[in-house]
């Protein structure tokens, strides 16, 4: 199960990271200076789940009043929480690449 985690936020991170640098590059293509940072990246999908969650809760309140129907109510709170869960599984394994180089000999 959290292979399969992890793999889905590959996945999403490598779509945002291709989303950030066009089409014509990617991350391994990216070289000094040029296009965003690895910090600008984790800034981009963090405020993309912050976006999707205000989305989701607009969709709640605009189910609540009427106004939109419970599919898309659904389809909202789905997006925000493989979101969330993508930058849980990201978060993860930054702190586990941390820990690991703390415990190598200098």
């Amino acid at each position: 199960m959290v292979a399969l985690t992890g793999a889905g936020a590959y996945a999403a991170i490598q779509a945002q990271a291709d989303k950030a640098l066009g089409a014509s590059q990617s991350i391994g293509a990216a070289s000094g200076g040029e296009g965003p940072g690895f910090g600008d990246l984790l800034k981009q999908v963090m405020s993309d789940a912050v976006g999707q969650s205000k989305a989701a809760e607009t969709a709640m309140t605009n189910q609540v009043q009427g106004k939109a129907e419970m599919v898309d109510v659904v389809t909202a709170i789905a997006s925000a929480e493989t979101s969330l869960e993508t930058m849980m599984a990201v978060r993860d394994q930054v702190i586990a690449a941390y820990q690991e180089i703390m415990r190598m000999p200098i």
